[in-house]
This record gives C-alpha cells, structure tokens and sequence, in this order.
C-alpha cells in the first residue's frame, strides 16, 4: 500500500478502533486530540509487534491486558518532579499560607501518570508542615500508570535534573535525602506515600467523588478537543471547593472555558487559579 493510500485508510481505521474500544470496553477516546491520538495508536502498533490498526484493534479487544497497555501508554504524556519550577515557587508563596488556615486538607492531582508530581506535591507539603493534615487523591485512567506511580520508584538518571528543579522550586533540603539510590533506581521514601490514595478516574466518563481545596489537572487537558476540555473544566471546578485552588499546565488555561468567570487568576504566569464561586 503506498503512502498515499496509508494516509486514507488510518483516519478510518482509528475511528474504528476508537468505537470498537468504545463498544467493548466503555473507555471513550473520541474526543481525544486527534493528530496526539493518532501518534500513539501507531506507537502501539510498533510497540506490540503488529503491522496494521486493525490488527491492533483485534488484539485490544481480545486481551484485557492489550487494553490496559495501550491505556497506559495513550494516556501518558511527559511528565517530571518539580516540572514547572516557577509553578511549585508560586505553590508554596501564595497557595501554602492559605491552606494553612484549613484544619484538614483534601487534594486531587488528576491524571498523575506515573506519580512524579504526586512525589512532588507529597515533598512541598511535607516540608511546608502540612502533610500530616493532607490527604493526597492521585488518579489517572490507566491502572498500570497507577500502579506504576505506587511504587515511587524512578530512574535514578534522571535525578540530577529532578534536583535542579526541585532547588528551583524553592525546596528546603537536600534532594537526595528524599530517596535511596542503587545503580538504577531512585526509590522515594515510602512515607511520602502515607497519605496518599492511589486510584483509577476517567476524566472522560466519570463524575465528581468529593471536595477539594485544590485540585491538580496539570499537562492532561492539551490531549483532549475544545468540547471535552470544556466538560472536564465544568468537572474540575464542581470538585473544587469556594476559595479552593485549580492549577494547570503552563500551555492550559480556564480562560474561554464555561467556568473562566468563577476563578481569579494568582500574580504570575503560573496557571494557578483561585475559585470565587
């Protein structure tokens, strides 16, 4: 087949795995940034050794296991600790001293991948003094990314960027007391996890389950087409509590959405927002 005709024949093969996947499953990848959509399905073809979407779409179907690998890998997209630095500095400044007046914290960090920033978040607040009065909800829609996020275990060649950033941020010890290194990995210390719950959400399908003074949707909402980010914005901000704070990605914003009026903007080009209503 030449690549003329390849160039016709994917946009039918996608829009049929996506209802396939749809039909069999109830995981709804059609508003799902088409162009980003469409690399990861060939990704995944390469990856599991096809040489066609639809043979790709009959494997999935078949095997759970295909299924979740390929959740896995749609779903996740770059992520770092500390990604953002200027982010976590405005975090800990203007966010820190306002959850300070709240008893008991609930945080939502949505769509948290393989648990980089969840560590993060766990680190800033634990040096804040605020994690003992925490609890942290860490979803995504890939129960491997959430299994994977559990363990807070990392390649340790990334460290010394993820200590260049955490300095940045305005962290407050050595990077490296926060983990046990062996020639491979970084493994996090497991009471960064403590109060942590560790769970599967699908921004697409489900609804509202509590909440919270802040919420985290942070580099997700790019992957996804005007309309649903839209309906995942209305999501997030019926999950916040008034007064709460919503923080996304440097390339996202609540600006033109159905909830922009609701939320005022913190100092900084950061995408942090406060909800007034």
């Amino acid at each position: 087949m030449s690549q003329a005709e390849l160039l016709e024949v994917e946009p039918v093969e996608i829009d049929a795995f996506i209802g396939a996947v749809r039909a069999r499953w109830g995981y709804d990848f059609s508003e799902y940034s088409r162009p980003s959509f469409r690399r990861r399905v060939l990704r995944a073809v390469e990856r599991e050794g096809l040489d066609s979407i639809s043979e790709l779409q009959g494997r999935v179907l078949r095997d759970r296991h295909a299924l979740e690998r390929f959740i896995g890998h749609a779903s996740v997209g770059f992520t770092s600790m500390f990604r953002d630095p200027e982010f976590y500095r405005a975090f800990r400044e203007e966010v820190v001293p306002q959850l300070r007046t709240w008893p008991f914290l609930r945080i939502w960090h949505a769509g948290c991948s393989t648990g980089e920033e969840v560590y993060s978040l766990a680190i800033l607040l634990e040096e804040e003094g605020l994690y003992d009065r925490c609890r942290i909800y860490a979803t995504d829609v890939s129960q491997v990314l959430v299994d994977q996020a559990r363990t807070g275990v990392f390649p340790l060649r990334v460290m010394k960027g993820y200590t260049q950033q955490y300095l940045a941020s305005g962290g407050k010890r050595a990077f490296s007391s926060w983990y046990q290194a062996d020639d491979r990995s970084a493994v996090f210390d497991p009471r960064l996890r403590r109060n942590v719950v560790f769970s599967v959400h699908n921004l697409v399908s489900d609804g509202v389950f509590n909440q919270f003074h802040v919420v985290l949707c942070r580099n997700v909402l790019i992957y996804f087409s005007p309309p649903l980010r839209d309906r995942v914005h209305t999501l997030l901000h019926a999950s916040v509590e008034r007064f709460g704070y919503l923080g996304v990605g440097t390339k996202e914003t609540v600006a033109h959405t159905p909830v922009a009026d609701h939320y005022e903007e913190l100092a900084g080009d950061v995408r942090l927002y406060r909800k007034l209503s």
